[in-house]
């Protein structure tokens, strides 16, 4: 099969991660921080390794601040329930995956911030956004439908200005594009740890900058401060309920070790450069409509679609008759398909990874081509 599926999930792992997950699986399955046997303190000692691998990644100063959860979706509830009460105004973009949009919109008002049909966003308008009550401002980094790069940076200037927290989904952009949580004036980072970085399934987890109060989503068992009936305030024990998935925590280290090593300018290159290539060859074809920039700001993911076939249709027989792994429909994103023109049936969505080649582009090419002939000549 030819996975083009890596805006999911990235099914290709370096060798070395594969190995990890099974020696930590093996020799980690414990429980950490709820006892001082030597097999709890291995697995606290992974788990604390598994953070100074994050914060160097992520140019974060106090790795404590970096709390695990099972996906970048658990991250983002906590913190956006964390953060906003009934009472508050938030800023989100049309670009933002449901993970976002639904926790905001069950808890408070909020702007939504449409971007262009080539999915970018002005800064000028997330401040023109800003009310008196705005607690929070959320975007993501890159879009997960067609690979536009929103202006973190310009955006986090003005979160600085106006001292309001700055909430960033890198679910999309961690492992691929750089992020340096300093430059950004990124107040809290949701990431996944089994797209780009190349972790396992069930990681992920959100930084909390030093000074940012963040009520606990779930509350229990911390393996510290077991009189008290309160929550533990400090980090990352606030945020830490219940057992942790030590293993897969020990691998994610592993892998964000082997991402920083190879690095990400080059890993986004690589993606890119594949994408680019795809874009260039499905613009050639006739009744073939490629979304977002086909070029400049963008990751590795294409947004396409071939006239007159479903989106969904049109990734099942990609997936049937020339085993290609791609998405159709709508990528628990519906804004962003009307930012860009494809409300009414989505797009099919094709991402590529790091191990992905341009033979995978190519033999992707050249199944569009077929199918939009086909249907050209019916």
């Amino acid at each position: 099969m030819i996975y083009l599926d890596n805006p999911a999930t990235s099914i290709k792992k370096p060798k070395v991660v594969y190995d990890a997950m099974y020696k930590n699986t093996v020799n980690f399955s414990v429980n950490t921080g709820r006892g001082g046997h030597s097999a709890s303190i291995s697995g606290a000692k992974g788990i604390i390794n598994a953070q100074e691998e994050l914060a160097m990644l992520f140019n974060i100063s106090a790795p404590e601040r970096i709390a695990f959860t099972c996906n970048a979706t658990h991250a983002l509830n906590m913190a956006i329930a964390g953060i906003l009460k009934p009472d508050d105004h938030a800023i989100i973009t049309s670009m933002e995956h449901n993970s976002v949009i639904r926790p905001v919109h069950k808890i408070c008002d909020y702007t939504m911030v449409y971007a262009n049909e080539k999915g970018e966003i002005l800064p000028k308008d997330i401040e023109k956004a800003i009310q008196s009550n705005t607690k929070l401002i959320i975007a993501t980094h890159v879009s997960n439908v067609c690979g536009s790069v929103l202006p973190i940076k310009e955006i986090g200037k003005i979160c600085k200005k106006h001292s309001i927290p700055f909430l960033l989904d890198s679910a999309q952009s961690a492992g691929i594009l750089p992020i340096d949580v300093e430059d950004m004036n990124v107040s809290l980072l949701a990431f996944s740890g089994h797209k780009g970085l190349m972790g396992p399934l069930g990681t992920g987890g959100l930084y909390v900058k030093e000074g940012i109060e963040l009520s606990p989503l779930i509350v229990g068992g911390t393996g510290t401060e077991s009189k008290s009936f309160l929550q533990p305030t400090q980090f990352p024990d606030i945020l830490h309920s219940g057992t942790l998935n030590t293993p897969a925590i020990m691998t994610l280290a592993t892998a964000v070790k082997y991402v920083r090593n190879v690095g990400c300018e080059n890993i986004l290159n690589h993606e890119k450069h594949l994408a680019q290539q795809l874009i260039s060859s499905l613009n050639n074809i006739r009744g073939v409509k490629v979304y977002g920039l086909t070029h400049g700001n963008r990751n590795g993911t294409v947004a396409f679609n071939i006239k007159d076939i479903d989106s969904q249709t049109a990734s099942d027989i990609l997936n049937r008759e020339y085993s290609i792994a791609t998405r159709g429909g709508y990528h628990c994103a519906y804004p962003a398909h009307i930012t860009l023109g494809t409300e009414s049936g989505g797009a099919i969505r094709a991402g590529f990874g790091y191990f992905s080649t341009k033979r995978d582009m190519e033999k992707l090419a050249l199944a569009v081509y077929k199918m939009s002939k086909n249907n050209n000549n019916m």
